[in-house]
């Protein structure tokens, strides 16, 4: 089996994998939410149309969008009219309902271009929780510096002070769980990291280190 990735804070995103000449797409598991906002482009669109551009062996699919919002990506991109992925699924390629819904969308940007993929955070936005949308908004910045640690069986423990133990895959198989839809991972002062959960509708903050 052959994979190819690019790597973030040692999980490799995505992996592309060869096996007996099929090509699978495989995400690492990641805290979603707080990753969207520690990539070159965030932004909230709609899709208002689609065309196949046959510029490589499994094609691109270029998306039209209406954008609505830009939470990052302003040094590199002024406004987002198209967004790319691959044709293929199996090579991570996204698939986009038209003229539905709003997008939260995040992605890389590469020559004035925004790529995004099924292991990019991607969803309609009004599944998002208020957690979520406020932490898209300013939250999730503050721990671009923060590691976010999986445990997938007790015990576990963090190994550093950047760490924040995600706990979701225990009782929610890994996302969307309570803890990524309701909690933001952010550094405090000498560099600890914590998980934060806002308390009410004014963004009240406040913290427990033991919760969840």
């Amino acid at each position: 089996m052959h994979f190819s990735s690019s790597e973030q804070r040692g999980c490799l995103i995505p992996l592309v994998a060869m096996h007996s000449g099929i090509v699978l797409c495989v995400c690492c598991a990641l805290h979603e939410p707080r990753v969207s906002v520690c990539v070159s482009a965030v932004i909230r669109a709609k899709i208002v149309g689609k065309k196949l551009m046959n510029d490589g062996p499994f094609g691109t699919l270029r998306y039209t969008v209406k954008q609505m919002k830009m939470y990052k990506g302003f040094e590199k991109i002024q406004h987002v009219q198209y967004i790319y992925t691959h044709d293929s699924e199996s090579m991570c390629g996204v698939k986009l309902d038209i003229n539905k819904y709003q997008y939260l969308i995040t992605g890389r940007v590469h020559d004035g271009k925004l790529y995004t993929g099924l292991c990019n955070f991607i969803e309609r936005w009004e599944r998002l929780t208020l957690a979520q949308k406020k932490g898209i908004n300013h939250r999730y910045q503050l721990g671009c510096n923060c590691r976010i640690k999986p445990c997938h069986s007790l015990p576990c423990f963090v190994t550093s002070k950047n760490e924040c133990l995600w706990t979701d895959m225990l009782s929610h198989f890994g996302f969307p769980g309570y803890q990524s839809r309701h909690y933001a991972c952010i550094q405090q002062k000498e560099g600890y990291c914590s998980w934060y959960r806002g308390m009410s509708a004014r963004d009240k903050l406040s913290v427990n280190t033991t919760d969840p």
